[in-house]
């Protein structure tokens, strides 16, 4: 086969698997999606014991169909886009790997299957698949939004946890090993429980002194939950709405490009 024609045949795969603009390009996509779907079903009904002695190896069976046939979607991603590496780092190169990899790792480390539902991730790309544009869009905002927070957020959360640290040392000390505190890792979890509102009960102060500095743990909790959100939501009204393709990359196929870009963002291929 001539160079022009493994050309012609890569670009043909690169519309068939990348794009939705055709109608096989979406067929193949809506394909897909109904049997990661189906895969995800085979892995909750294989949780189900009784289900699983009744029917395992037809499950078994229907695991390692899809998992190769995932297997053989993404190598053919990879041969089909000119920058094989930025694909297999990107975000849903990742995830059609991770799609994979837990069927083989359970010939090693059994159980490890189950991590498959994974796979629903890849659902994600329902909203390029039904030219939902303005939801990719948004999504961009909300990612934005979410780097624009990190370091808020990442010196909120050490503050957070400084103070886990203290209340549970102090819980400690107060209540002791009597009482469940049996450690000071044992009462910041205690501590990080209790200020999530989460309240589990297993652990609980019994002195009047315990008691007070737990009331004093759960009222920080409620004001702490909102920070982030509050972050996050300024951030969020500061981007400008964007308006997106659902063109991918040939090269390293990135999604998510501005309607009228020319170029990749990220590699500078032309679309």
């Amino acid at each position: 086969m001539s160079a022009t024609s493994l050309s012609g045949l890569r670009a043909r795969l690169h519309e068939i698997i990348f794009e939705a603009d055709t109608r096989v390009g979406k067929g193949f996509d809506i394909a897909l999606i109904v049997l990661i779907l189906l895969s995800v079903q085979v892995v909750l009904l294989d949780s189900i014991q009784a289900i699983r002695v009744s029917y395992g190896r037809y499950l078994l069976i229907a695991e390692w169909t899809f998992t190769l046939l995932f297997s053989v979607e993404y190598l053919l991603r990879l041969l089909t886009v000119k920058r094989p590496l930025s694909y297999a780092t990107s975000f849903f190169g990742v995830i059609d790997l991770l799609a994979c990899l837990p069927t083989y790792l359970s010939l090693f480390f059994p159980g490890t299957q189950y991590l498959l539902v994974i796979r629903l991730l890849r659902v994600l790309r329902i909203f390029r698949i039904l030219k939902l544009a303005q939801y990719l869009g948004e999504m961009q905002r909300l990612g934005a939004a979410l780097r624009s927070s990190r370091r808020k957020i990442t010196v909120f959360l050490f503050a957070v946890l400084v103070c886990t640290v203290i209340f549970g040392s102090l819980m400690y000390l107060v209540e002791g090993a009597d009482h469940g505190f049996t450690s000071i890792p044992r009462s910041i979890y205690w501590a990080i429980v209790t200020m999530t509102t989460v309240g589990y009960g297993d652990i609980s102060p019994q002195t009047p002194l315990g008691q007070s500095l737990a009331s004093i743990i759960m009222v920080m909790g409620y004001g702490i939950l909102a920070v982030p959100t509050g972050i996050v939501t300024s951030e969020l009204t500061r981007q400008p709405p964007v308006s997106t393709s659902t063109q991918a990359c040939r090269a390293c196929a990135t999604e998510g490009h501005d309607e009228d870009a020319v170029h990749c963002k990220h590699c500078g291929e032309r679309l």
